[in-house]
């Protein structure tokens, strides 16, 4: 069974921090490019980074360049996205995804990928 899962979402303030954590079952890093989506109302999906163990590669959406940090801990088959300096426009629901990568300037998830269900960021004003 494949599955991910997230958590670490939450309500903070202009300036402030989260860590998201993605944990994945039935599959391994070195298999799977993990990365990170976004979601917000009346908004597209937007990928947010996408980051490849087997190679070490990362990616990242320009909007988040510089701010966020996308990281894996292998041996918990666990993907973890570090987000600084968070703006209110970063409120959306987050999903992990897999496989992921870079097509033309966008981040994707390669057709009939995995999802999890999803976890809420705010960022107040």
């Amino acid at each position: 069974e494949v599955q991910l899962v997230e958590s670490g979402g939450g309500l903070v303030q202009a300036g402030g921090s989260l860590r998201l954590s993605c944990a994945a079952s039935g599959f391994t890093f070195y298999d799977y490019a993990i990365g990170w989506f976004r979601q917000a109302p009346g908004k597209e999906r937007e990928g947010v980074s996408c980051i490849s163990s087997s190679d070490g590669s990362t990616y990242y959406a320009d909007s988040v360049k510089g701010r966020f940090t996308i990281s894996s801990d292998n041996a918990k088959n666990t993907v973890y996205l570090q987000m600084n300096s968070l703006k209110p426009e970063d409120t959306a629901v987050y999903y992990c995804a897999a496989p992921c990568g870079p097509y033309v300037h966008t981040i994707v998830v390669v057709t009939r990928g995995y999802w999890g269900q999803g976890t809420q960021v705010t960022v107040s004003s």
